[in-house]
């Protein structure tokens, strides 16, 4: 009796930390980080879809690499409350609004990385390949990607961490995920669930850059390999040497 009197009491008080605001709204928690999720995923998988071609055009042609660089940061500098402004015309009220916003905010951080990454590709990988026989796009795909990955996904993951924070944003036309919690929860002062509510983005965003992690290491498997270590290299020496005096 007493414990359900302190967590009716948590929501009285307006409480910050309130367990039973968990257990009472949790449909309406999972289906705002549900939401959340959706949101992002579909915005980071349009971004890089555009990007990369971006990325390519500016590589291939140099005379093209400042206007899409340049552009990407524009874009990337405008106030998100600009941004949507822009874009409700063509949009209106809809979950099309925010993913586009989304999309524009990611290229940046996206089309620089490939960039990036590309252009870290050592020119004898890229002999040794040409000397094998290898075309323009199997050197692409074969080569020079696998090699760039580690900045590719480097920037995945801080446009996936960005895109979840951004998301919240859409609750301006009420498509932000948990961010329509943390707007209705500040507009009503409901102290557990914008703290609920953020807690959610900030472990999304933790979840998220460890699952992307996990995956660079599970793509990137020559990154893992160490060469052995100063200490044992002696040891093995003279074990090389008894075996030969032997």
């Amino acid at each position: 009796m007493s414990t359900q009197f302190a967590a009716q009491s948590c929501l009285a008080a307006n409480d910050w930390i309130c367990g039973e605001y968990v257990r009472t709204r949790s449909q309406e928690l999972t289906d705002a980080t549900v939401q959340h999720v959706w949101i992002t995923v579909v915005s980071v998988l349009i971004g890089l879809a555009v990007a990369f071609p971006l990325a390519l055009l500016a590589r291939a042609q140099p005379r093209f690499a400042g206007p899409v660089l340049g552009l990407t940061t524009l874009l990337y500098t405008i106030p998100s409350l600009a941004m949507f402004s822009l874009l409700l015309p063509v949009f209106g009220l809809s979950a099309a609004l925010v993913v586009t916003g989304l999309v524009l905010y990611s290229l940046t951080i996206l089309v620089r990385n490939i960039i990036a990454g590309l252009d870290a590709v050592p020119d004898e990988a890229r002999e040794a390949a040409r000397g094998m026989g290898y075309g323009a796009g199997r050197l692409l795909w074969e080569v020079e990607l696998p090699l760039a990955l580690p900045a590719l996904m480097a920037g995945l993951r801080i446009a996936t961490v960005s895109t979840i924070a951004l998301t919240t944003v859409g609750a301006l036309v009420g498509k932000g995920g948990l961010g329509n919690l943390i707007d209705d929860g500040v507009q009503t002062t409901f102290k557990a669930q914008v703290l609920t509510a953020s807690v959610l983005c900030v472990l999304l965003a933790a979840v998220a850059d460890v699952l992307l992690l996990g995956l660079q290491r599970l793509l990137t498997p020559w990154t893992r390999i160490r060469t052995l270590k100063p200490s044992v290299k002696p040891s093995v020496e003279r074990t090389a040497k008894v075996k030969v005096a032997g």
